[in-house]
């Protein structure tokens, strides 16, 4: 348990530093980062998502990049999401979108969020496409979840997601029952104090359990993103057990980590969704997806090599 914490720190430590990012971002190419994300442009992902549909498999995608400072940056951010929209139904693509609020100008103005969410979310009704708003540190938690509400009483085809890691999380997934929402439930990966995330794993395994059954017994579309044998076996042994139909929830996991698990999942007849990134801005992504488990290390190693 120590030596998962010291990881945990210390690959979440290495997400924040600017230097190695930038290292990243120039030489990205040439240590593999094409096989943890999808390409530096949407159009670069395009054939990718078809062959992963071509194998059974859906797919959410992910411009990589948060923390917008300004309000132009803000907005060329939000029209290029409508255009990944739009790009996804020209080639009928088996794919969702999801986004950060940071990256339309959460930290600038919520109300400035809120024009760019509408803008995207109007485009992605128009097209038939699910958005999902990605959930960023906990002190972020409560504005992420409030504009989620605030979008989910004029927006079906809007999702967001839960942290098991968090003490606070039972409790939204009561609040948000009466929003009928589909909810991607994680462990959760980011630097938190004590004072609002468990520290254990062992707890953080068991609320994300905890949070499965609830959401799902409460009648609400549910995707489990976890590459954890324990966690995918418990949901398929639960619904077993309710009589949860398999259009009722999803299994999602990241590009290029857990290749055949994936597959093998989909030919049981389940939903797999594959979390697909796209852009120059992959480093900080990586890391965390590293902090979050000892065994994404392996998967990640594997998946860079490998041919």
């Amino acid at each position: 348990m120590v030596v998962e914490a010291i990881s945990k720190n210390f690959f979440l430590f290495l997400s924040n530093n600017r230097l190695l990012d930038k290292l990243a971002k120039k030489w990205g190419p040439k240590f593999g980062a094409d096989k943890i994300v999808g390409g530096e442009t949407f159009d670069q992902a395009v054939p990718l998502i078809k062959r992963l549909n071509q194998q059974g498999l859906q797919v959410t995608v992910d411009h990589l990049g948060e923390f917008i400072n300004s309000e132009p940056e803000s907005r060329n951010r939000s029209q290029e999401c409508m255009e990944t929209i739009r790009t996804i139904a020209e080639h009928q693509l088996g794919s969702e979108v999801s986004l950060k609020l940071t990256s339309l100008g959460l930290d600038i103005s919520e109300e400035l969020v809120i024009e760019n969410m509408e803008q995207i979310l109007d485009t992605a009704e128009k097209h038939g496409v699910v958005v999902t708003i990605d959930m960023e540190d906990s002190s972020r938690c409560e504005r992420t979840l409030e504009i989620y509400k605030r979008l989910k009483t004029k927006y079906q085809n809007l999702g967001t997601v839960i942290q098991s890691y968090l003490y606070r999380s039972d409790c939204d997934i009561d609040e948000l029952d009466e929003y009928d929402p589909y909810l991607r439930l994680v462990k959760g990966a980011y630097k938190e104090s004590g004072k609002v995330a468990f520290p254990a794993k062992e707890k953080v395994d068991a609320n994300l359990k905890h949070l499965i059954k609830k959401n799902l017994l409460n009648g609400n579309y549910t995707a489990i993103a976890s590459h954890d044998d324990q966690i995918i076996n418990y949901t398929k042994e639960l619904a077993a057990e309710q009589r949860i139909p398999t259009d009722q929830f999803e299994f999602q996991m990241l590009y290029g980590m857990r290749n055949q698990t994936q597959l093998d999942l989909a030919k049981e007849g389940y939903t797999v969704r594959v979390y697909l990134p796209y852009g120059d801005d992959w480093y900080g992504y990586f890391m965390r997806r590293m902090a979050e488990r000892p065994a994404n290390i392996a998967f990640a190693i594997k998946g860079v090599f490998s041919k």
